[in-house]
């Protein structure tokens, strides 16, 4: 089941693809790798989701950063 979850993804990806890769023109070389990176990016968080879904997400990682500090800013 989680592999036809990561077949639609990544037909959602292609799709997304064909239809904004044309628009970006030729000359465009950091959009297109910006394009291409970002893509990748969400394409593997949507991945890891899939197969994962416990995996705990960027507030997290703000709360273990900042609750110390509130806590020294209660005393």
């Amino acid at each position: 089941m989680n592999l036809a979850f990561v077949f639609g993804i990544t037909v959602v990806v292609v799709l997304i693809t064909l239809y904004e890769w044309p628009k970006i023109n030729r000359d465009q070389k950091k959009e297109k790798a910006a394009f291409v990176t970002l893509t990748g990016a969400g394409w593997l968080l949507a991945v890891l989701l899939v197969f994962f879904p416990d995996i705990p997400g960027p507030t997290d990682l703000i709360d273990a950063v900042f609750r110390p500090l509130g806590k020294f800013l209660e005393k």
